[in-house]
């Protein structure tokens, strides 16, 4: 399951938003629209990707913030997966235990 947040951002901010966005590492899929709603743009951001591999996305951002004054990023994000309780030690006990295999 995935979690949808959308922001309006001017152009100026969109590249280094796009960049923050990616660090943070939760995201895992990012589109891009003009003000009324638009879609011009969508990629996905898989958890390992090097900069080789962005830095064509980064140009293509980069040209895009250059076209458009306000724009809107929605983002999504995996949800984090709640974390396992922590077992607690058994007791310290001297004699045998018994072991019950199923």
């Amino acid at each position: 399951m995935s979690i949808k947040e959308t922001f309006t951002i001017t152009g100026e901010n969109l590249l280094k938003r796009v960049k923050e966005l990616i660090a943070e590492g939760n995201v895992t899929k990012i589109s891009i629209s003009d003000k009324s709603g638009k879609e011009i743009m969508s990629f996905p951001v898989t958890l390992g990707v090097i900069g080789v591999v962005l830095a064509p996305i980064f140009a293509a951002v980069g040209a895009l913030a250059a076209l458009l004054t306000e724009c809107k990023i929605t983002v999504e994000r995996s949800e984090k997966p709640a974390e396992p309780e922590k077992e607690t030690a058994p007791e310290q006990n001297d004699g045998p235990r018994d072991i019950e295999v199923h």
